[in-house]
């Protein structure tokens, strides 16, 4: 199945792209970026808890480390902390059950998340010092 590879990948994105730089030093544009990507987060964890029970919390946990690593301050935190309410929410009411349509947007979230982790790794190699 394409959703675990792609899963896999958005994961390992997500922490480089994290690692490096903290939210406050982030520009407006990438700040957003970090809001559409727990956005993204939030709809991967309902996604994966359809398919896999409640009990799941392997993007919420991704969640918590991408707000770990960034830092954010309090209005900020809040304003990821609801994106990824948002999108738990949206796909939890759009895909309550795993079925062929729950694991085909599984596969078009990640491909969303691939694409802004990809877009963050850029915006921080671009921030890096030349030696």
């Amino acid at each position: 199945m394409r959703a675990r590879p792609a899963a896999a990948a958005l994961a390992a994105a997500l922490m480089f792209a994290a690692a490096p730089a903290l939210a406050q030093e982030r520009g407006p544009a990438a700040r957003q970026t970090l809001v559409a990507l727990a956005y993204v987060l939030g709809q991967s964890h309902a996604l994966r808890q359809a398919c896999r029970g409640r009990a799941d919390q392997y993007w919420r946990v991704r969640m918590e480390k991408l707000v770990n690593a960034e830092q954010p301050d309090a209005p900020f935190h809040r304003r990821l902390a609801d994106a990824f309410n948002d999108g738990f929410v949206a796909e939890q009411e759009a895909h309550p059950a795993c079925d062929a349509a729950a694991r085909r947007e599984a596969a078009r979230v990640a491909d969303k998340g691939r694409e802004l982790s990809v877009t963050l790794s850029a915006d921080v190699a671009d921030d890096e010092p030349t030696r």
